[in-house]
């Protein structure tokens, strides 16, 4: 993730979105790093709650819910 001197939120929120991907696919690496099943879940489990945070700043960043296009 960068730092971003701007004060536009769509573009913090693209930024941000890329930091959790940057985690997701680190998450999905070790899932197949490690051994124990538990671990396993616990990774795949915070990859998924990740990428549904992720379409969030997705959507606020496209404006594609009507939340989001309410002022």
């Amino acid at each position: 993730m960068q730092t971003l001197e701007t004060k536009d939120p769509t573009q913090h929120a693209a930024n941000i979105g890329n930091g959790l991907q940057e985690l997701i696919d680190h998450l999905r690496q070790d899932i197949k790093r490690v051994d124990e099943p538990k671990a396993q879940a616990l990774f795949e489990t915070s990859a998924e709650v990740l990428k549904g945070l992720q379409q969030a700043f997705a959507h606020y960043e496209k404006k594609s819910e009507e939340v989001w296009q309410r002022r």
